[in-house]
């Protein structure tokens, strides 16, 4: 499988650039999830990163990759589809 060295910004991971699997498509995943262990043994807390265009290039306007950016609400539901028969807050498919 291949692998692309992706950026994160913003909440614990700021600044760190980290291998992230690619898919099918040749893209990273929409959201990345990172388990961080309760030192307490209670459950992981969850860090949640949305993944966002790096920039763009200046004379084409291509996109020159991705990073993530920490999304503190922890859903990672940033950019989906909105279903106008569905409620806001609606988490049930």
């Amino acid at each position: 499988m291949k692998s692309q060295e992706t950026p994160f910004e913003g909440g614990p991971m700021d600044g760190r650039v980290l291998p992230v699997l690619l898919g099918m498509t040749g893209h990273p995943p929409k959201t990345y999830r990172i388990p961080v262990p309760d030192p307490a043994g209670g459950p992981p807390t969850v860090l949640v990163y949305r993944r966002v265009p790096r920039g763009q290039s200046r004379r084409l306007g291509l996109s020159q990759g991705w990073k993530y950016v920490y999304d503190p609400t922890g859903r990672g539901d940033g950019g989906g589809p909105k279903w106008p028969w569905r409620r806001s807050g609606d988490t049930n498919g």
